[in-house]
């Protein structure tokens, strides 16, 4: 009888842990899949997560952020089934990855208008990109305000105070390529945030600042100037609209990468981000769809 108890028992734990073809568990198992990256896209892959909760109950997806650089580090090292990303895989990322035996497949799912955040009381309402390249970039002309014409109210230093967004950030990079040029580096002194919405919050409480994020993270308590190509040339404020026309000039994709064509229940995920549902979701939370879609 003891022999019979232990084999029935290794039967059931088998049976527990038996994949099935939807990608759960047999047994009322569930899957797992690892989400790590992006900052920007943290909010929103919480938000499919949770949804994707009603659409499939025997999977769940664990979303943290961290980065871009994070994410896209973890899938190289097997470590995440999705790394999200508000930049593209840079070369020798994607040597990494092949180094490891590992073909990485991007997915755009969305786009972004990066916005530039000034506080609430500032006079500015537009910047061109060279004045933005000016006040971010190395050896650039622009420290005060004064030299754009401008007084702050409660700005009494007059100097321009630059919030950034640390280096293993996807915004980071894309803002260092679409705005300094992928040459130039950004100045030193800048105050580099971990997060987007530290980027707001320090903006919101500070007037002689100036700040870049994505645009889901704006509050009615910070300004968003438009932006222009060239002098003279027509000022684009940031929104969904001009994300999804690509008028706004720093507008950007969104991606998420994995290892390979997924496969199971990752495919299904994926496919269901790609749907109408999962796109009135990100359009929702503030980012344009990666297609037209009609939402409730």
């Amino acid at each position: 009888m003891k022999k019979l108890g232990t084999a029935l028992l290794m039967l059931a734990l088998a049976a527990c842990g038996r994949p099935t073809e939807d990608g759960g568990q047999a047994g009322g198992g569930r899957s797992l899949i690892q989400n790590k990256g992006s900052d920007t896209l943290v909010n929103v892959a919480q938000a499919w997560a949770e949804n994707y909760k009603e659409i499939n109950p025997n999977v769940a997806v664990a979303v943290t952020g961290g980065g871009s650089g994070t994410g896209i580090s973890a899938m190289i090292n097997g470590t995440v089934d999705i790394a999200n990303a508000s930049r593209k895989m840079k070369d020798k990322e994607l040597e990494m990855a092949r180094g490891n035996g590992i073909e990485p497949v991007e997915w755009t799912v969305g786009y972004d208008a990066l916005a530039v955040f000034l506080h609430e009381d500032s006079p500015v309402e537009s910047f061109t990109l060279a004045q933005l390249a000016e006040i971010y970039g190395e050896e650039g002309s622009i420290d005060t305000w004064d030299q754009l014409g401008v007084e702050i109210p409660g700005c009494d230093s007059n100097e321009i105070v630059r919030v950034s967004r640390q280096n293993n950030s996807g915004t980071y990079v894309y803002f260092k390529e679409a705005v300094l040029g992928k040459k130039r580096d950004y100045k030193m002194g800048s105050r580099d945030m971990h997060g987007s919405k530290d980027v707001v919050d320090l903006v919101l409480n500070t007037p002689c600042a100036i700040g870049y994020s994505g645009l889901a993270y704006a509050t009615h308590e910070v300004k968003m100037p438009c932006i222009a190509v060239e002098e003279g040339g027509e000022c684009i404020a940031p929104s969904v609209t001009t994300a999804i026309d690509r008028s706004y000039p720093i507008a950007r994709p969104l991606f998420m990468y994995t290892a390979g064509q997924p496969e199971g229940a990752i495919k299904e995920y994926l496919d269901w981000i790609l749907s109408d549902e999962g796109q009135c979701i990100i359009q929702n939370k503030g980012y344009a769809p990666v297609r037209t879609v009609t939402c409730d």
